[in-house]
């Protein structure tokens, strides 16, 4: 089977155009491709580690999210957060294209990279990553989330790993990953990054943050939107 793309590039006034052509094994959408040469200091397992991490660094010496974060931290070391660019990203089955800021476009391909990386706790956002919707609003990432993990339900039923349905597992989920954002940023900062890097991290964060909590409220909102499958007369019936 062919390796599953995603390519995002960036374009930054007259200078080349920033290509980073993410190459996945079309099964399990971990990353296929590493960087080359030595690896930084701040790669290592143990240095700021996660205190949830679940590897160890025998097995794992290097942190495997942050491996997948050198050569985006290189590329856009000398970028600031707001500076102003166009982003083109290439999926198989969509072409987006957006005028936005460094930060937001960067944001955007972490969600793709942290899911991939091979992170036990960023692993549960792979389906995401198969139906890739970049530079996706808030709402949009609730919708997405939250039938992402209605869907991951249906096949936990199937094999009588499930009880009951509800959002605790995915409010869960979301809190570790707000963790992982949380030290990786302050892996980038003790290594004197610039600020777009650590802020891409930050923007991707403020969704993470506010999930466990405002999941029932935000939903609550699309509601509406659901009425012909609510009403008596119309439900769908067994």
């Amino acid at each position: 089977m062919k390796a599953f793309r995603i390519t995002y590039i960036f374009r930054m006034g007259e200078d080349p155009p920033v290509v980073f052509d993410i190459r996945m094994d079309p099964r399990t959408l971990v990353l296929l491709d590493k960087p080359s040469g030595e690896l930084p200091f701040w790669t290592r397992l143990g240095y700021q580690q996660c205190p949830h991490c679940q590897l160890k660094e025998a097995e794992f010496p290097f942190c495997p999210v942050a491996v997948n974060l050198v050569e985006v931290v290189n590329r856009f070391k000398a970028v600031s957060s707001y500076e102003e660019m166009d982003v083109e990203v290439l999926l198989p089955d969509r072409h987006v294209f957006e005028h936005t800021t460094a930060q937001r476009a960067i944001s955007s391909m972490l969600g793709v990279l942290f899911p991939a990386s091979g992170c036990p706790h960023t692993a549960f956002f792979r389906p995401m990553v198969r139906f890739h919707l970049p530079l996706a609003t808030e709402a949009d990432t609730i919708f997405r989330a939250s039938g992402m993990y209605l869907l991951a339900q249906y096949f936990m039923k199937q094999q009588n790993l499930l009880r009951e349905v509800s959002f605790d597992g995915l409010s869960r989920i979301y809190s570790n990953l707000n963790l992982l954002n949380m030290n990786m940023a302050e892996r980038l900062r003790h290594a004197d990054f610039t600020e777009s890097s650590v802020n891409a991290i930050v923007l991707l964060d403020v969704f993470t943050q506010t999930f466990p909590m405002a999941i029932e409220s935000q939903l609550e909102e699309i509601r509406y939107l659901f009425a012909p499958y609510l009403e008596p007369a119309t439900a769908c019936q067994a």
